[in-house]
């Protein structure tokens, strides 16, 4: 429950909008674009619009459910479904937010495997990034928000540098709007779900907050910021590059990078590559974070010893990890359990927790 949190390790309610932003942007900012234009092509704006104000909606469910128990994940499942209940659902979050954490440190070692150093270790740069992660994480949620804090900001320089490309961008070619169905939208904003995962935290990060209610409009702020950074990039990337260009290019992002050109630098790419290392690493720090809490409210074990544990695990799936095809296939099955958990279960579940009010009221 949210008072049995000691007041010394709670942070304040717009600390949410950095921890939610940071973990919600990651590796997928720099391949979005082609995975969103495979089915709604230019119109994959308006799937990001969409997938956006879904995730609103969801986010208030959380709100919702949280306020009602005043608690986490586990609390609403075991006030809405029982005990049992909410240790199977905690079971599967720690898979979840595992598989979370394999997916994002895999992909950003592919990226600087595929533009920098194709024979760089991933065994031994994800060893590297998870001692990073254990020594934020050993630090408690408030050292973890303080990481999320930094990631927003350092990298904020980045964002500009894009407008590089608008002298050889074509605009127009986003026209007619509106040129593709329903579905095709709607399944465009499905591939886009990897790219903005992440928000379901809220549920765990909750009983962390001093004053949840305040907490409720950064979540939106946060989202609004992450759709917002997807649209202008998608816009730049639509209008600079044809279709068939977006069909063939796996790096939409890092390959406008390499439209950069300053005195001091030829290869910007490798400049923003480097320092995209610390808005991955929040991703991993936050997922850990939330799949060893939920294993020391599950199971009477130390957090420390299950996130040593949990890194073992992440170490050694993502070293095995060696084909780009096993990278999309981990990446794809991260996308669809995600969908189904964000935008599926917690929709139920809000429903059932109204039930469950309901009936205990009486």
């Amino acid at each position: 429950m949210n008072n049995t949190i000691p007041e010394q390790k709670k942070v304040a309610p717009f600390i949410l909008f950095y921890v939610v932003a940071s973990i919600q942007i990651g590796v997928g900012v720099l391949s979005f674009q082609r995975d969103v234009a495979k089915t709604a092509g230019y119109d994959g704006w308006i799937s990001i619009i969409i997938i956006g104000i879904a995730t609103m909606i969801v986010i208030w469910f959380i709100f919702q459910m949280a306020k009602t128990v005043n608690g986490d994940l586990l609390d609403v499942v075991s006030f809405s479904l029982g005990k049992w209940a909410s240790r199977i659902i905690g079971l599967f979050y720690i898979l979840y937010f595992s598989l979370f954490a394999i997916t994002i440190l895999r992909n950003y070692v592919e990226a600087i495997q595929v533009w920098m150093f194709p024979k760089f270790s991933t065994f031994w740069f994800s060893f590297a990034i998870l001692l990073i992660v254990l020594y934020v994480v050993y630090g408690g949620f408030r050292t973890v928000a303080g990481i999320s804090f930094f990631s927003i900001l350092l990298p904020l320089y980045i964002l500009p540098l894009f407008l590089f490309t608008v002298p050889h961008a074509d605009f127009t070619k986003m026209l007619p709007v509106f040129d593709h169905s329903v579905k095709d939208l709607l399944i465009g904003s499905y591939h886009m779900s990897l790219s903005i995962l992440g928000f379901e935290t809220i549920f765990f990060v909750y009983p962390f907050l001093k004053e949840p209610k305040k907490a409720e409009k950064w979540a939106y702020f946060s989202v609004l910021l992450t759709v917002s950074l997807y649209l202008y990039l998608a816009v730049l990337a639509f209008s600079y590059f044809s279709e068939a260009q977006l069909e063939k290019n796996s790096w939409p992002t890092l390959t406008m990078w390499k439209m950069i050109r300053l005195p001091f630098v030829e290869r910007f790419e490798y400049i923003g590559i480097a320092s995209w290392c610390i808005v991955i690493l929040p991703n991993i720090c936050i997922s850990l974070w939330v799949a060893s809490r939920l294993a020391k409210q599950i199971f009477p074990v130390s957090q420390k010893k299950v996130l040593l544990i949990l890194s073992g695990i992440v170490l050694i799936i993502t070293s095995l990890i060696m084909k780009r095809s096993q990278v999309l296939l981990v990446s794809n099955l991260l996308g669809m359990i995600g969908f189904f958990a964000n935008y599926c279960f917690i929709p139920i579940l809000f429903l059932i927790t109204i039930i469950a009010k309901k009936v205990r009221g009486k």
